[in-house]
């Protein structure tokens, strides 16, 4: 008899600037066609940029549809409303392995809400996270001194460093999908 897929969630959490969407985007390119896993572009109250490949929601249907609890995760941050999007948990319950990048204060929740939660935690040195962050020049990234300083305790199941080769991060990446799919 064969196994059921895995399904669930990998979260992708760490500070800005550390390269998460980047990473991510190598993981999607690298795993196109792999039916065991989906990458949903998560929902802001925000334009996509070069920088950030999400899908654009009006304020008012944000807040509309995270009252009504139609989302699996939402948060708000620097002014912005962030939501995984609703089929996001019709994927994981197919058994497949949704990845999605979310705010590292919202990973306890998801623990408590969302099935089978594996975090992944991308992180880079702070220099290399400054000069990201000024590079980007987005008006939310604010006075990047005490956006550097703002620590947030994770709780991560795995962590890949993204301050070199952003080639060699991704691949770290994707092998951590992989093992989770149970197979390298």
């Amino acid at each position: 008899m064969a196994e059921a897929p895995i399904g669930g969630f990998v979260l992708v959490v760490g500070p800005s600037g550390a390269g998460k969407d980047t990473v991510i985007a190598a993981a999607r390119a690298r795993l196109a066609g792999d039916p065991r896993f989906v990458f949903p572009r998560r929902l802001v109250t925000r334009p996509p940029s070069a920088h950030e490949d999400n899908a654009e929601i009006a304020e008012a249907d944000f807040s509309r549809a995270a009252a009504a609890g139609a989302f699996p995760l939402h948060w708000r941050a620097h002014g912005l409303g962030y939501a995984i999007p609703p089929d996001a948990l019709e994927e994981a319950a197919r058994g497949r392995i949704v990845v999605c990048n979310v705010s590292r204060r919202v990973i306890e929740a998801a623990r408590r809400t969302l099935p089978s939660v594996h975090v992944v935690a991308i992180t880079a040195a702070p220099e290399t996270l400054a000069a990201r962050l000024a590079a980007r020049g987005r008006p939310e990234d604010g006075d990047l001194g005490a956006r550097l300083a703002r620590t947030v305790r994770t709780e991560a199941d795995a962590t890949v460093a993204n301050d070199g080769d952003r080639s060699v991060a991704a691949a770290g990446f994707v092998a951590i999908l992989l093992d989770r799919a149970g197979r390298r």
